[in-house]
């Protein structure tokens, strides 16, 4: 396990997958990541990688070849090196492998960086493209923040804050998590010109994720109608972006996507899914998001 740590923030991450499974706030000693209990989702804040969601049939047609691939890719499943430590910095990196390339045949380093600066927790992604081809690839973050954050509120108390007074309209997922095609719009509350509110249910997320393809907003923010403690998630390099939780479950997924699931129908080669991205050879591609505790 490694740990980094400043005056405001106590920060752990595990080098299977790469995840992050603690943000301390120091001051108020709140513990603000789900905890993983393994009975409701066992997962803290897993890193997807080579994809982002579910592909059809549980595969990737790459050059008229298919490799099986799990859904969210397998990152979250692989062990990383730690290949720099420090008091407030880590890298974590996962190069290509004989069993990697089963499910992803290019030759690469996938690297994530953590970053602490005051109270704020810098992740980024960074792929190194080793190959003599194109990469094709997914990437995103999974994020699950404990809700409530003190004893004796409800998580009704919360609410999400959009940066940018905006219609909100989901993307229909199907059972089998893919999209179909339809479209809901969300109901929020506008308090003022410049802000909107996504109110915290428990059945919220009945339907599975919220997803947003078209939004405007590149910050949100976590905040209670009790007090002003807060944590916000900014992800400027990226387009989409996935709020989910179990239903009545005490957390919620804020989460920043380049890449997403397949939508019904036939499936397509890599390099025609939707938002795929591309590194060439020789390059390196890199995507950066904050974590912010106030």
């Amino acid at each position: 396990m490694t740990t980094l740590e400043n005056d405001y923030l106590r920060v752990s991450i595990r080098p299977k997958g790469a995840e992050l499974t603690s943000i301390v706030h120091k001051p108020t000693d709140i513990e603000h990541l789900w905890q993983a209990d393994p009975s409701v989702w066992g997962w803290h804040a897993p890193n997807l990688f080579p994809v982002v969601g579910g592909c059809l049939n549980n595969q990737l047609l790459i050059d008229g070849k298919t490799y099986p691939i799990e859904r969210h890719g397998f990152a979250r499943q692989s062990l990383f090196d730690t290949t720099e430590s420090t008091t407030n910095h880590a890298i974590f990196s996962l190069r290509s492998s004989e069993e990697t390339r089963v499910h992803f045949p290019y030759t690469f380093e996938f690297q994530i960086l953590y970053e602490l600066d005051g109270p704020r927790l810098t992740i980024t992604y960074r792929l190194v493209n080793e190959d003599e081809q194109p990469i094709f690839f997914s990437v995103g973050a999974h994020p699950a923040f404990a809700v409530p954050f003190e004893s004796g509120e409800n998580y009704e108390d919360y609410f999400i804050e959009f940066e940018q007074v905006e219609p909100l309209e989901t993307h229909m997922l199907s059972s089998a998590g893919y999209f179909t095609g339809e479209t809901k719009p969300v109901p929020t509350v506008e308090v003022n010109t410049s802000e909107r509110r996504l109110a915290l249910t428990k059945h919220l997320f009945d339907d599975d994720a919220l997803v947003f393809k078209n939004l405007v907003a590149r910050r949100v923010t976590i905040r209670s109608d009790k007090h002003n403690h807060a944590l916000s998630v900014e992800y400027p390099a990226f387009p989409y972006l996935g709020v989910w939780a179990k239903p009545s479950a005490p957390f919620v997924c804020i989460e920043p996507w380049l890449g997403c699931a397949d939508s019904e129908g036939e499936p397509k080669p890599i390099q025609q899914k939707e938002a795929i991205q591309q590194v060439e050879p020789g390059r390196v591609f890199e995507a950066a998001f904050w974590i912010d505790v106030s």
